[in-house]
């Protein structure tokens, strides 16, 4: 009785029904689309994984074909064309910082000019490298060494022996070096470097991870003595400003681009990626038929044209830098002042930077 009486209901009788047919094609839906994850059999799971797979390929294709027509439509009609989609990364969508360099910031470029590097940087002293160890070496630490001394020009090794870094710091002063970098290893692998600038600081204490040597880069290319070419990117902040000057000055301001050597430090979400390229100019002959020439059965009437191709090969080595801290002055555990330290309380988002 009391089902005869919600559908004679006129105000009530059509609102079930439609429920109970909404209800109906939403379980209806729920057994046609079948999810891979929800089939046990492993061949069938694969063959519907791929069947969703190369229908959203082909969707995507015919999203990307409609922007071009539309692109062409509007150029044909002198329209501006359609803004292009820009994709949400964690780059860009990174927290505000108010420390980011912004070009007229007059403050900032005003210190670059009295700062620990700015002698250097200005090519009025030569940047003079000494390269030493931690206490306890290893056996990757020596090959790791001996590349940085290929990549970093005027750059000398130095046996650390029984030697507290503190007397270090005073003999590479009174032999007019710039800077110390001392690489510490842990487990006979390189872990970490520290750069020490002379003869006032600042100290950086940096991990490195992902360590790569040239020997098992495949198809590396070997470096020439020439200075290199430096590229830093994205050091936006004014930490990263100034650990990105650190490095700078570590490098003749003057390079010899007849080498074809680059080195570049890349910081992505507070990771300092090193490579190690060099140019080469390749040339390749193109075939192309000539119109004018008349085609028989022994002579395609074909016309070989040189073309150059430029390409990068890595010498290596390959590394990934991490700041852990900045201290002011030169390397002091005890009574050292600290610029910035890295905290763990400070990874509070994913989209935070510091560099």
């Amino acid at each position: 009785m009391g089902a005869k009486r919600k559908r004679s209901d006129p105000d009530g009788g059509e609102e079930e029904e439609s429920r109970a047919t909404n209800g109906y094609s939403k379980e209806k839906k729920t057994k046609t689309e079948l999810l891979p994850s929800m089939i046990k059999n492993k061949d069938k799971r694969s063959e519907v994984h791929a069947k969703l797979k190369h229908q959203k390929k082909l969707e995507k294709r015919k999203k990307a074909k409609a922007r071009d027509a539309a692109a062409k439509r509007a150029l044909e009609l002198g329209e501006e064309p359609p803004a292009k989609m820009i994709p949400r990364t964690i780059e860009n969508t990174r927290e505000l910082d108010e420390t980011v360099c912004m070009p007229d910031d007059e403050e900032l470029f005003a210190g670059n000019d009295a700062d620990e590097f700015s002698s250097i940087l200005k090519r009025e002293i030569t940047p003079k490298i000494l390269i030493t160890t931690s206490r306890f070496n290893s056996t990757r630490g020596p090959a790791f060494i001996s590349e940085l001394l290929t990549v970093i020009p005027n750059a000398h090794y130095y046996k650390r022996g029984t030697y507290d870094l503190k007397k270090i710091v005073e003999y590479a002063n009174k032999k007019d070096f710039t800077s110390i970098i001392v690489v510490h290893t842990n487990r006979r692998e390189p872990d970490a470097l520290v750069i020490i600038n002379l003869p006032d600081g600042p100290t950086a204490h940096l991990k490195l991870s992902n360590l790569v040597l040239r020997k098992d880069i495949k198809s590396h290319g070997n470096p020439t003595s020439h200075e290199p070419e430096l590229v830093l990117n994205n050091f936006t902040t004014r930490l990263g400003h100034r650990v990105g000057r650190m490095i700078q000055s570590l490098f003749p301001q003057e390079p010899n681009f007849r080498g074809r050597r680059v080195v570049t430090f890349h910081n992505q979400r507070d990771f300092i990626f090193f490579r190690h390229h060099r140019y080469i100019f390749e040339s390749k002959e193109t075939k192309q038929a000539d119109s004018k020439s008349k085609r028989t059965k022994d002579a395609k009437g074909e016309v070989a044209k040189e073309k150059v191709i430029a390409r990068l090969q890595e010498c290596g080595p390959r590394f990934t830098l991490k700041l852990i801290s900045l201290q002011y002055g030169t390397f002091d555990t005890k009574g050292g002042e600290y610029e910035w330290v890295h905290k763990p309380e400070m990874d509070t988002s994913r989209r935070r930077f510091f560099l």
